[in-house]
């Protein structure tokens, strides 16, 4: 019989969005890959941002945990499976720790009690010293199902000042694991609501600052012992993805589209053979494809080097015209319409599969979790974008879509000839029946 083995793991999660979540999780992650160790991380929610520096600062792919896209018991088989070969599990919380769908439905605090993991607070003390005591004590008592183990301080520039903040800590209970200081050098940049996606240097010398400075304020020692936790004894384990068909599945990855999720690229092995391509620097698609993904991203930073890719769109433009399959998500879909306009109102060409156009002119957030039934499928996934679809045209596929509550959201899923598209970044995951349901229709 297999006996449960203590790893440090734990879930960072924060009071509220801006308190440093983030920059926290990155500078841990780099702190613990450079002292050796395995160091899986994990994101909460649907973010497809935070995963794609997770995965730079540990080297190891970030996965993420959502527990209104995917079930529990998806979370937990796939948490377990993850974490077995690693030393440390860190996973990373979303907003707020008690922030869900509905109410603390699908929130980091879910999380953390599911997964029978610790959490540490990572709270903005900037304007705050001893009153930090209530906040703790609210955050530790409110809800029974996890244990608030620690807190680290952001925003903390003396020694004096931090403490006040451990005498809070020491009152309520909690241990206080250091703090970060207000070091303009661990600022992550912003772009719309979330990270930006830059180059590879850009955010190795943040990593590397961070993982310099950390240790001299943060005891790392101290938090790994306190996080140390029984493992889920594996098994069962996610069943193995067989491949079942033999098309050649090209999927686009470069700066210009990355909102992926690590386990829907994993589930396309089960139809076929993945290649990765650039619509930024590859002069066309793959040879043979058979099922084009276009997934998220931010083609409207990149639009005039993808519109100067003319080799490129014009081998997006004939392999859809001649009946190509092709599945477009967000950046995807606003790829293949007739132009992309900048937030400057600069128009550039795209590859004029999809008779709309995208504008980032009036640009307003559309955010929120996506329940989608398809006849007889469901499948859950999540709408972020800040441009305007220009519809001139476009057809909706018979797909209901709703929100987190079950009320009719107008995003669409659209169909043109094989070409399928919609703002939805989807989940599937668990569950490819999505992708099965429109390889069939399309034939």
């Amino acid at each position: 019989m297999s006996t449960a083995v203590a790893k440090p793991q734990f879930l960072i999660a924060a009071p509220s969005s801006g308190n440093g979540k983030t920059t926290l999780t990155l500078g841990l992650l780099r702190v613990l890959a450079r002292r050796g160790l395995v160091v899986q991380p994990f994101k909460c929610g649907p973010d497809y941002l935070d995963t794609h520096h997770h995965t730079q600062a540990a080297g190891r792919p970030s996965v993420n945990l959502d527990l209104f896209m995917a079930s529990a018991a998806h979370a937990q088989a796939t948490y377990a499976d993850y974490l077995t070969p690693a030393d440390v599990a860190l996973v990373e919380g979303v907003m707020g720790l008690f922030d869900g769908a509905d109410r603390m439905q699908g929130s980091a605090a879910a999380v953390a009690e599911l997964l029978g993991i610790p959490v540490i607070l990572v709270v903005n003390a900037k304007a705050m010293a001893y009153s930090v005591a209530p906040l703790l004590f609210g955050f530790k008592n409110f809800y029974p199902g996890i244990r608030l183990v620690g807190a680290i301080f952001n925003f903390v520039n003396t020694a004096s000042h931090y403490h006040f903040l451990r005498e809070a800590c020491e009152d309520v209970g909690v241990m206080a694991l250091g703090y970060l200081p207000n070091n303009l050098a661990f600022t992550v940049p912003s772009r719309h609501l979330g990270l930006s996606i830059d180059t590879n240097l850009q955010y190795e010398t943040i990593l590397e600052t961070l993982a310099d400075t950390l240790p001299a304020t943060v005891d790392v020692d101290q938090l790994l012992a306190v996080a140390s936790t029984p493992a889920p004894v594996p098994g069962p384990v996610l069943p193995a993805v067989v491949r079942q068909e033999h098309r050649r599945i090209a999927v686009a990855r470069d700066a210009a589209f990355t909102f992926t999720y690590h386990q829907n690229l994993l589930a396309f092995s089960g139809f076929g053979e993945v290649t990765y391509f650039s619509p930024l620097t590859d002069a066309q698609l793959p040879a043979g494809t058979d099922f084009l993904y276009l997934p998220g991203g931010y083609p409207e930073l990149f639009a005039e080097t993808l519109s100067a890719n003319q080799s490129m769109r014009a081998s997006v433009a004939a392999y859809c015209a001649a009946g190509g399959v092709t599945y477009a998500e967000c950046g995807g879909l606003m790829y293949l319409g007739r132009a992309i306009v900048t937030a400057q109102r600069e128009s550039f060409a795209m590859a004029g599969v999809l008779p709309g156009t995208t504008s980032m002119a009036n640009a307003k957030l559309t955010l929120g979790y996506r329940a989608l039934e398809w006849e007889d499928v469901q499948i859950k996934g999540h709408e972020f974008h800040y441009s305007q679809l220009e519809d001139q045209g476009l057809m909706a596929a018979p797909v209901e879509i709703t929100n987190a509550k079950g009320v009719a959201v107008p995003v669409q899923v659209y169909r043109h000839g094989n070409v399928w598209a919609s703002y939805v970044h989807l989940y599937w995951g668990e569950d490819a029946a999505f992708i099965t349901k429109l390889l069939a229709s399309s034939q």
